[in-house]
């Protein structure tokens, strides 16, 4: 026997081993599909719940200029006393603006002042303008 023909047994060899084919059971294909399905499914929460947290940062300053412009008896508010409020606008008053924009407010000027109004309470203040020249 050459050399080359007892390498050729070892590659034939190796190849075949085990000699006895395996199947798997029910149980064994079970777990191993439930494996990365669960993994994918904690993924998944996680993202989901990352991504609820952000919008609600998102929309807090929002809702804080809304209930700031819900008030009863204000229908609008200067723009220095919602910076006031709401805090940490003092670099950056045209992002507050923003925000104010995206909580659906509407700027108007008084006495050389900027004030904000929600648009749903827009009517309301206009009444009581008539009022007050009645």
């Amino acid at each position: 026997m050459t050399s080359d023909q007892s390498v050729t047994i070892v590659r034939i060899c190796f190849l075949t081993y085990p000699p006895y084919k395996y199947t798997m059971t029910f149980t064994e294909t079970l777990l191993i599909a439930l494996i990365p399905s669960f993994i994918s499914f904690v993924i998944s929460y996680l993202v989901f719940h990352q991504q609820v947290v952000s919008y609600k940062r998102e929309t807090m300053a929002e809702r804080a200029a809304r209930h700031f412009l819900k008030h009863k008896t204000f229908t609008d508010r200067s723009f220095d006393t919602l910076q006031k409020h709401l805090g940490g606008w003092d670099d950056e008053p045209d992002e507050l603006r923003r925000i104010l924009v995206r909580a659906g407010a509407v700027r108007s000027f008084r006495d050389n002042k900027e004030w904000w109004t929600l648009l749903s309470r827009w009517d309301e203040k206009i009444e009581n303008i008539k009022s007050r020249k009645n």
